[in-house]
């Protein structure tokens, strides 16, 4: 059995696609900047600011940081006033309620802090979280396994005993750079050939599958 599951949030716990491109876009056209909802849609995972730097560099746009940090701010203050958009995929609640007790369980993702915690206030998730790491805690960006290493450290489990939940091909990649196993669901961004090229321990439809429960407590 494993000893921690750490979870990411976007396409893996909560369907907030509309809600995160909306924020951008709004955020961008503040700056007379329109992007397609694809483009951003295909960075989701990475991170705002770097997603925000992409961007300008894009658009030959100077890459002033405190531009990135106001877009940043701009895109949480958004997606906090969409909170109602965000739903949770069904099984994800029902998942963490099996884990919780049984193994050590953290949330890791490139959200903003502020977009996170409000977002668990609100769904009532917060009592199944001994760690919650964002895009505010680390330098580096998924791909970089900076955030989940982070995680592992902070719940004091070696990484090796560590299963991480993704939907994105930057996470699954950070997982496994980072030494932990990792299952890939396809409710986000990235699909199955996308995930399988990153060679996830377990590939699943949602987190409903019954394969879940029984790879992480009986590995």
């Amino acid at each position: 059995m494993f000893e921690a599951a750490i979870f990411d949030w976007d396409g893996t716990l909560a369907d907030s696609r509309h809600a995160i491109v909306v924020s951008f876009q709004k955020a961008l056209l503040e700056h007379d900047i329109e992007i397609p909802s694809s483009y951003i849609e295909q960075r989701i995972g990475i991170g705002a600011a770097d997603t925000f730097r992409e961007i300008l560099r894009s658009k030959k746009r100077i890459i002033d940081e405190e531009l990135i940090t106001r877009l940043v701010e701009r895109k949480s203050e958004v997606q906090i006033e969409l909170a109602d958009e965000i739903q949770l995929f069904e099984g994800a609640q029902p998942l963490l309620e099996t884990l919780r007790g049984k193994i050590k369980v953290a949330l890791a993702t490139m959200s903003s802090n502020a977009v996170i915690i409000h977002l668990l206030k609100v769904n009532h998730l917060e009592k199944y979280f001994q760690v919650v790491l964002t895009a505010n805690s680390v330098n580096c960006s998924k791909p970089s396994p900076e955030i989940f290493l982070k995680t592992a450290a902070e719940l004091n489990t070696p990484p090796a005993r560590c299963v991480v939940f993704e939907d994105s091909r930057f996470g699954v990649k950070a997982a496994k750079t980072g030494g932990m196993h990792c299952i890939a669901v396809m409710t986000g961004t990235s699909n199955k050939e996308e995930l399988q090229i990153e060679k996830p321990d377990l590939l699943v439809k949602n987190l409903k599958d019954p394969q879940i429960l029984n790879y992480i407590l009986h590995q």
